[in-house]
């Protein structure tokens, strides 16, 4: 299952249900932040995020919405397990947590305690990371699938590629499919190359950059 690496704040709001408002004060609050910020303004795209932020996104957020954390509790925690486990990229997504009476305990990978005190009688509620993984990948998924509109049609974006033309839904240049088309490659050989395309991709790829290249002409 192909995995996206990095994802942009609208993505992150569909995988986790945080609102950018929300996103954004955590941030500043020093709850959770993006792997990736770039200072300056009105730069599109300014913040990244990596696979595992989601993760820990989701993690935080059903700690939050769904076990009623205070949303202190969690800062405090995340500065403790950055503290103590400085070896991991991100603790929130890597180790195993869980609930007690709304306060957040995780277990030492070390020796597989849990390093919050617990009290007789109290339950832990585990919360399902690697679970919260899975369903992230799986989701996250649907955002590498092409939509049947996408099939045959030749777009371009001025943050895609450079701007140069490719296929929708892929990253893909038409100019790349000429070449191969140059070379006597049929459409068979350039599936081989990109099985992820169709024959109409590729005739309409060819297509284009035959008009493309005979209008550059006239």
């Amino acid at each position: 299952m192909p995995r996206i690496l990095a994802f942009t704040g609208q993505q992150v709001t569909r995988l986790t249900g945080l609102s950018q408002r929300v996103l954004r004060y955590w941030e500043q609050t020093g709850v959770y932040w993006a792997s990736y910020i770039d200072d300056r303004p009105r730069v599109p795209f300014r913040r990244i995020y990596s696979f595992r932020d989601v993760v820990s996104l989701r993690t935080l957020a059903m700690l939050r919405k769904e076990h009623r954390v205070k949303l202190d509790d969690l800062r405090q925690a995340g500065a403790f397990l950055r503290e103590t486990y400085p070896e991991r990229s991100d603790p929130w997504a890597e180790l195993r947590f869980g609930v007690v009476n709304r306060r957040v305990v995780f277990r030492d990978p070390t020796t597989g305690l849990w390093r919050t005190p617990m009290w007789a009688g109290q339950t832990v509620l585990p919360i399902d990371v690697e679970g919260i993984a899975r369903a992230t990948e799986q989701e996250a998924a649907r955002f590498a699938a092409r939509r049947p509109v996408d099939i045959g049609k030749i777009v371009r974006n001025r943050y895609v590629l450079g701007n140069a033309w490719h296929l929708a839904g892929t990253r893909i240049p038409t100019q790349a499919i000429w070449h191969f088309h140059e070379d006597g490659a049929d459409i068979g050989a350039i599936r081989r190359a990109y099985p992820d395309l169709t024959d109409a991709d590729i005739e309409a790829a060819i297509d284009h950059e035959r008009r493309f290249r005979t209008e550059r002409v006239a």
